[in-house]
């Protein structure tokens, strides 16, 4: 540029000799397509990108020289040589490889109508196999109306169609397999039977709209792994997911899926079965034993994991001997990671393979069914982790989870929260609930973290939830998913029971959704947990100034149908033992947990006790190891599991324990008002109002020699339990078996008796008639 141009004025070009035209490149001669199907097509196939194979490959009628002729293809990457068998006839006819990616093609011209056939390949040594071919197999297993129901979330029982199930297609033995991921571009099983490659076994699209995938993969043995890969419509992502559908998964750290028939268990419950609903129903007697299998006993020598079989003759014979009339699993469906307890699931329908296979723990639910115990599993809708084999994430778009973290996500604990505003997602949890209760046999679930589901604002912070449509914290969707699970269960399984671990006051868990509830059965008394923990921590000292912890409950514990649980949650992360929590010296340890025990057994509501706590394990519980059994060769541990025995008989046997959890005609108090003795009084009647037991109960090391206490009725009260007898590892200050009522008015009653009160101890006196 010089002084007369500018940045705005053109330059003039130097002028630039002509040049000799170049000549021409001969474009490449596009390859020649030998098919009788668009190569465009083809290449899809051998892509690994179509979407319906079924369009292409296996037997099809189509046009060649305007006549309609029968035509077979096949897609065989890793053959050399492919022939069609006609089963009929026996004869062979070799296929041509039309694309040398491995599409080969047979076309039959004097033939207008398919035949059934078989293919016989060759591979690259030499060897020769004759197999079924998939694609000729369209007797799909789930209905237009399956879909449906699938689309509308009411199909209940889609476990017996998605996932891996064996069926016989045109008298062929196989697996079908179908799988939702509706932005899915391509969906294929893989796993040993196809060298793992996702272009061969890919699975035909039922229908735009519905995002299902099917195929019947013909002669598949049980147990063989597998896996969806998964080509989605967006950003390019791939992944390789377990099957949310599995009955039965690999042994972590591998998280292949395994075809397994789930049909085939000779079940010997039947009686257990048709009692059921009787035995679990308000008024009879339900003691939880509260179990993780992994560390409940394990193999001495090397820490290993006792199988299902082993646990079910182990477990149930002690259960019964301490007299629990259930035991509540923690989640034993299939997760990855051990320090979990099971609460990150990744296999919602796959029991966990650490103990065995699925007939495994069948036979776990059936022995304890014969020998009249109940189970419940601890069941977790309201999170699943983020593991790439898992549900996060599943066909590249956030398909089972809210897309935004506000929504989507439990930052506290790592994890994904289910959309229940999806139809489909709440189908695949609701038909989670049932199957575990129609397949399995399952007595109740225990629905964990129900607080969590209730509230949009659950451990969120201002600005971190979303409000719901009326612009309040409730979760609107999640509120309908309980309410129908409740509905479903007692539909689907009756007199299997539904369990709410639920923190807040939030009102009418345990009231029918016909009254506005939520429909479960019972609720967990979180509230009279954590008072009465509270309370015996205290140093009996001090308790005169806290009685109102012992005696809050009674506030409102007829609002709910309670269970009363000391859990696997309040003797881990630096909370200590049960035992270990009680103050004073060891002897005061055990008599302030007989004392607590006593309480809890005689407090209005079904009861819950967690593995090592019947015992008085010292240390914490360890998902890593097994209780400490040897402690039970010291007197302490044999007496304090002795008192638990006895404690849960007396309960069992008990009208007056357990008929009327639910109202105040089944509770008294006699006085609650010595709160500087720390003592309390009440009874309790059954149906009958003539069955009557009495509590009195010490909080303090001080022995209360001639109590007086309200009884009543006139007549001998026998003493049919103190935890301070020697036999327990008490002192021994009892009542020489009973009381007589006298006629002397006394706190809320006509009659009263004098009684010698132990140190942090509890009398049980029943009325004899």
């Amino acid at each position: 540029m010089n002084d007369k141009t500018s940045a705005s004025e053109p330059v003039e070009p130097e002028p630039v000799a002509a040049q000799p035209a170049p000549e021409m490149a001969t474009p490449p001669k596009p390859p020649v397509n030998k098919s009788t199907v668009a190569i465009d097509q083809i290449d899809a196939i051998v892509g690994g990108y179509h979407g319906a194979p079924f369009d292409v490959l296996g037997p099809h009628v189509t046009q060649v020289k305007g006549k309609d002729t029968f035509v077979i293809r096949a897609f065989r990457p890793l053959d050399e040589k492919v022939l069609v068998l006609d089963i009929a006839t026996g004869k062979r006819t070799e296929m041509e490889m039309v694309h040398p990616g491995g599409f080969f093609e047979a076309v039959f011209s004097r033939r207008k109508v398919p035949f059934a056939y078989r293919l016989i390949v060759e591979d690259g040594e030499g060897h020769d196999y004759e197999l079924e071919d998939p694609y000729r197999f369209t007797d799909w297993l789930l209905t237009d109306f399956d879909i449906y129901l699938h689309g509308e979330g009411t199909f209940v029982n889609s476990y017996e169609k998605f996932g891996a199930h064996f069926r016989d297609v045109d008298g062929v033995r196989g697996v079908t397999f179908a799988v939702w991921a509706p932005n899915a571009l391509r969906v294929s099983v893989i796993g040993p039977f196809n060298a793992w490659d996702d272009r061969v076994s890919v699975m035909q699209q039922r229908n735009e709209n519905s995002g299902i995938w099917e195929i019947f993969l013909p002669n598949l043995p049980e147990g063989v792994h597998y896996k969806y890969s998964i080509k989605s419509k967006l950003m390019g992502y791939q992944v390789d997911k377990a099957d949310p559908y599995g009955f039965y998964a690999e042994m972590r750290p591998t998280t292949d899926s395994r075809v397994w028939d789930i049909n085939k268990y000779a079940w010997g419950d039947s009686e257990w079965m048709a009692q059921r609903k009787e035995l679990q129903a308000p008024d009879r007697p339900i003691n939880i034993y509260e179990v993780h299998l992994g560390s409940w006993m394990r193999v001495p020598d090397t820490n290993g994991f006792l199988s299902y079989r082993d646990l079910a003759v182990r477990l149930v014979e002690y259960v019964k001997e301490i007299g629990f009339t259930h035991i509540e699993l923690l989640p034993i469906t299939e997760h990855p990671f051990d320090g979990s307890w099971g609460y990150q699931v990744t296999g919602y329908y796959a029991p966990t393979s650490r103990f065995g296979s699925p007939d495994d723990f069948m036979f776990f639910m059936d022995h304890c069914h014969q020998n009249g115990i109940g189970v419940i599993l601890d069941w977790v809708p309201a999170h699943f982790p983020r593991d790439a084999h898992g549900l996060g994430f599943f066909d590249g778009t956030h398909l089972y989870e809210h897309s935004d973290p506000r929504q989507g996500e439990h930052r506290d604990w790592g994890t994904k929260i289910f959309n229940y505003g999806r139809n489909e997602v709440c189908n695949f949890l609701l038909s989670n609930a049932v199957f575990w209760c129609k397949q399995y046999h399952m007595d109740g679930l225990r629905v964990d973290a129900v607080a969590s589901l209730l509230y949009l604002d659950y451990s969120r912070k201002a600005g971190e939830w979303v409000p719901n449509k009326y612009g309040g914290r409730e979760n609107l969707d999640a509120i309908d998913f309980i309410r129908r699970f409740n509905e479903l269960v007692h539909e689907e399984a009756p007199g299997a029971i539904t369990i709410a671990e639920e923190s807040t006051s939030w009102p009418m868990v345990s009231r029918p959704t016909y009254m506005g509830g939520l429909g479960f059965d019972f609720k967990w008394n979180m509230g009279w947990m954590h008072d009465m923990l509270s309370y015996m921590e205290k140093d009996p000292i001090y308790r005169r100034y806290h009685q109102n912890q012992v005696t809050f409950s009674l506030i409102y514990a007829f609002h709910e149908n309670f269970i009363l649980p000391f859990s696997h949650d309040e003797v881990v992360h630096l909370k200590r033992s049960m035992v270990d929590k009680m103050p004073g010296d060891v002897w005061q340890k055990y008599a302030n947990l007989r004392a607590l025990y006593t309480y809890m057994y005689g407090h209005p509501g079904k009861k819950l006790l967690f593995m090592g706590s019947e015992f008085g394990q010292w240390s914490e519980w360890s998902e890593a190891r097994s209780l400490d059994w040897h402690l039970l060769q010291w007197e302490d541990h044999q007496k304090m599991q002795r008192f638990v025995r006895d404690l849960s008989r007396l309960y069992a046997y008990e009208p007056a324990l357990y008929e009327v959890d639910g109202s105040w005609e089944g509770f008294q108090w006699i006085d609650f008002a010595d709160a500087d003795s720390s003592i309390i009084s009440f009874l309790r009647r059954g149906k009958d109002p003539a069955d009557v037991m009495v509590f009195v109960c010490n909080f303090t090391p001080v022995s209360r020699q001639g109590y007086r206490v309200g009884l009543p009725a006139e007549g001998f009260f026998a003493e049919t339990l103190n935890s301070d007898w020697e036999l327990y590892g008490g002192s021994g200050v009892n009542n020489n078996g009973g009381v007589w009522a006298e006629l002397l008015p006394w706190q809320s009653c006509q009659y009263s008796a004098t009684i010698n009160v132990p140190p942090l101890g509890c009398v049980v006196l029943k009325l004899q008639r």
